[in-house]
């Protein structure tokens, strides 16, 4: 008679309580940086009544922001380097197609300048991006 459990026998069970740890840690870690990570220019838009457009693919971007600061995409430009930079960017694309994300706050004179070169970069058509007008204005 033998008293006491068989100990040579092996635990077939995977304690995954430290990789659920390990997980939930990285996760904490991901979600606090992740809102750092965000690329991109800050500009307030200005508020229009039409409709979105649905975009096929990733388009070049032109922003101004409220510093008079000119950017293609993400990468800050001057102005007087403007067209020279879009004409190397627009010679190896088929689609000659530009949007342009302007502050409300900045002047019209300085949008004007750099939509004329735009054009003499040779864009072909030019897409002004606005916001849509909130819920909250629309009401009053």
């Amino acid at each position: 008679m033998v008293q006491g459990g068989n100990s040579d026998r092996l635990m077939s069970d995977i304690n995954v309580t430290p990789f659920v740890d390990v997980m939930l840690v990285l996760l904490v870690i991901f979600m606090v940086t992740a809102p750092m990570m965000m690329q991109g220019v800050d500009v307030t838009l200005p508020e229009t009544t039409s409709e979105p457009l649905v975009a096929k693919k990733e388009n070049l971007i032109v922003t101004i922001n409220n510093k008079n600061q000119v950017y293609i995409n993400d990468y800050q430009v001057t102005l007087d380097f403007l067209q020279e930079k879009l004409k190397k960017i627009l010679k190896g694309r088929e689609n000659r197609e530009v949007y342009l994300r302007a502050d409300k706050e900045i002047s019209y004179g300085f949008v004007v300048r750099v939509m004329s070169e735009l054009k003499g970069a040779g864009v072909e058509k030019l897409g002004m991006v606005t916001e849509p007008i909130s819920k909250k204005k629309k009401a009053k």
